[in-house]
């Protein structure tokens, strides 16, 4: 090495440490200034796992789904006991997740919050009591997939591939949960959902049975939907608010239904945009590109200007 690269070696390596120094106490100060102003007053205790909420979404799928997900080798003479002993590793592990999402909003700051640890234990059993229910309807979201897909060869492929019954198997677990009140985890397990698929399904909207959505990408269902049953959506459907109330200090408004109203059995076509606290009337269908804000009543055909001659056929030109 000649001399001037020797020079500018060893004066790197005496610059580096000084600044890497500067970066982490840069980092540190603002990381102090984020824990003090976004985090909660409970220190103590870790915030949910990202990676062990998924492993437990993983683990429901598998006793919702048995033989699909998982083990494979499940007959009738062993399918009770890999159930009962994947239901009681999920029992003690979501109870746990889900301390650590009430300690996140807690006020009490003591290490082991009481309050918290008896909360967790109940909402995970109220949880695992509704595993039933979850999976019957989910049945119903299958049958409807299958059957409104004319590619679709059996229930068996709609399980397996689609990803709208995987965006909303985690929707239906992750909704039990918003209902219970657990902070956090309900929207870790919806956006782990959308991360794969590009389903957005806020874990607040409400979803009846016998839901379809085909091919899925780029749909969006805010938190204030209200579905009925046997509705079928496709890619790039937004279910938004047109607007947001805002308080005195300029800040939304929490809490204010403001998305839409899908009535039993309506059918909305790719890329509609349907805003505000508006009802899309039973059996409706709307087209393709479609911009709406006013509510239409039941049995409508609303389309694009330009093509208010065509019509849409179970599922024509999808």
């Amino acid at each position: 090495m000649d001399e001037e690269h020797q020079d500018s070696a060893q004066k790197s390596s005496h610059t580096c440490p000084l600044a890497l120094a500067e970066v982490v106490s840069a980092l540190c100060l603002t990381a102090t200034r984020i824990i003090g102003a976004f985090r909660r007053k409970n220190l103590e205790m870790p915030l949910p796992s990202r990676a062990a909420v998924i492993d437990i979404i993983e683990s429901l799928r598998s006793v919702i789904f048995p033989g699909f997900f998982g083990n494979p080798e499940l007959f009738e003479d062993n399918i009770c006991f890999h159930v009962g002993s994947t239901l009681d590793h999920i029992r003690r592990e979501l109870r746990d997740q889900i301390k650590r999402g009430l300690c996140f909003a807690c006020d009490d700051k003591a290490e082991d919050c009481t309050f918290c640890t008896t909360k967790a234990s109940d909402a995970a059993n109220s949880f695992m009591e509704k595993l039933p229910h979850i999976q019957r309807i989910l049945m119903t979201d299958v049958q409807a997939a299958y059957e409104g897909d004319p590619a679709a060869r059996s229930p068996d492929e709609a399980i397996f591939c689609y990803p709208g019954i995987l965006a909303i198997t985690n929707y239906r677990i992750a909704h039990e949960l918003f209902k219970l009140n657990v902070p956090l985890i309900p929207r870790i397990i919806t956006e782990h959902a959308h991360s794969i698929t590009g389903i957005d399904i806020h874990p607040g909207a409400t979803i009846d049975e016998s839901f379809f959505i085909d091919h899925g990408t780029g749909v969006v269902i805010g938190e204030t939907c209200e579905i009925g049953k046997k509705v079928r959506i496709y890619q790039g459907v937004t279910l938004g608010a047109k607007s947001f109330p805002l308080d005195k200090d300029g800040k939304p408004i929490k809490g204010i239904k403001r998305h839409p109203i899908v009535e039993d059995e309506a059918v909305i076509y790719s890329g509609a945009t349907i805003l505000g606290r508006i009802t899309i009337g039973r059996g409706s269908s709307i087209g393709g590109n479609v911009w709406l804000t006013s509510s239409v009543p039941p049995g409508s055909l609303i389309t694009q200007a330009g093509m208010k001659k065509e019509s849409f056929d179970n599922g024509a030109g999808i």
